[in-house]
């Protein structure tokens, strides 16, 4: 009992703690395509590809040639969201781990995506809000995400800032400014930009799913709750509303309502970027599974070897098996 108790504490120490910030790194490219689910290419619609860092402020985009192919050039090591978007069908959101364990001996690092989605059953509205930002706006809004692509965070929060001075109606810029606040860890500004996002646009689902995510991490769990149950229901196909909903229920002690959307998340996305395994794991351990909470981790590392976690965590396994074999 004592033993597991004290992998469980490990776990969810290792969950909250801040990533390790490291210096002068190896970069790497990123390149594959983007094709349809019959394995051709979008002629007529290219898809445009967005590649945001999980952790920092960093995103850049590209769109996609003609056979499909992208790429992306000098990428530091970490996790990144990579969201595809192609006109009038719709859009798929993957996590992917850029690092050494990925990597050829040149540092590229191939991942195809096999687009498969059905075209949205509605057309999408523009608010009033977003047909009332002035084009002085928009283009501050283009110039912060110019820094942010050149890694200089506060280059890119004064450009965003003066979006909202000159639109205060611009959700988009707001979700930007509490999206770089959450990554600082300051959960409270980044649940107040959140907020101010999702009052202005109630249907867009980023300052909804973001927002219960801030919450979460500022310690709200009921608030936070609230807003993810709404998450899930505007976007049952996201990964991040679902591991973010299994979380809320775990904080709460609802452990088979968030084992059961932690599931899900997996489902969606394995690798995300919420990590998803180890509150998994943290389950098991509470009931008493060592071997399927040392299954989580070993999966988790299989998906993130390159993770500042990995040495932790597989002291942690080595304990678990091991007390797993123990009558």
């Amino acid at each position: 009992m004592r033993a597991t108790i004290t992998a469980g504490c490990a776990l969810l120490m290792l969950l909250s703690a801040a990533p390790a910030r490291a210096g002068a790194e190896r970069s790497f490219q990123l390149m594959g395509k983007v094709l349809n689910g019959d394995g051709k290419p979008f002629r007529r619609t290219p898809p445009v590809v967005f590649l945001q860092s999980a952790l920092t402020p960093f995103a850049v985009r590209t769109s996609a040639e003609i056979d499909g192919s992208y790429k992306f050039k000098n990428l530091r090591p970490g996790m990144y969201s990579m969201i595809v978007a192609v006109p009038f069908i719709g859009e798929m959101n993957r996590t992917i781990e850029i690092g050494p364990s990925f990597a050829d001996s040149r540092g590229r690092i191939a991942f195809d995506i096999r687009f498969d989605a059905r075209p949205d059953s509605a057309a999408k509205t523009v608010s009033a809000a977003a047909l009332s930002i002035p084009d002085s706006a928009k283009a501050e809004y283009r110039k912060a995400q110019e820094r942010l692509a050149k890694h200089d965070t506060p280059g890119a929060i004064a450009h965003l800032k003066k979006a909202v001075e000159l639109a205060p109606q611009f959700s988009a810029a707001l979700n930007n400014l509490g999206t770089i606040a959450y990554q600082a860890r300051q959960y409270e500004e980044a649940a107040a930009y959140f907020r101010q996002a999702h009052e202005k646009e109630p249907n867009d689902y980023a300052p909804l799913v973001n927002l219960g995510g801030a919450l979460l991490s500022a310690g709200k769990v009921q608030e936070s709750l609230e807003y993810n149950l709404l998450a899930v229901k505007a976007k049952p196909e996201d990964a991040l509303g679902r591991s973010q909903l299994g979380q809320s229920y775990f904080y709460l002690g609802q452990l088979d309502g968030a084992e059961a959307e932690l599931k899900k998340a997996k489902a969606l996305d394995p690798a995300h970027f919420s990590y998803p395994q180890l509150i998994l794991a943290e389950i098991y351990l509470r009931r008493q599974n060592p071997a399927a909470a040392a299954m989580e981790l070993e999966e988790f590392l299989r998906f993130h070897p390159d993770s500042d976690r990995a040495p932790k965590l597989r002291a942690i396994i080595q304990n678990l098996r091991g007390k797993g074999n123990q009558p």
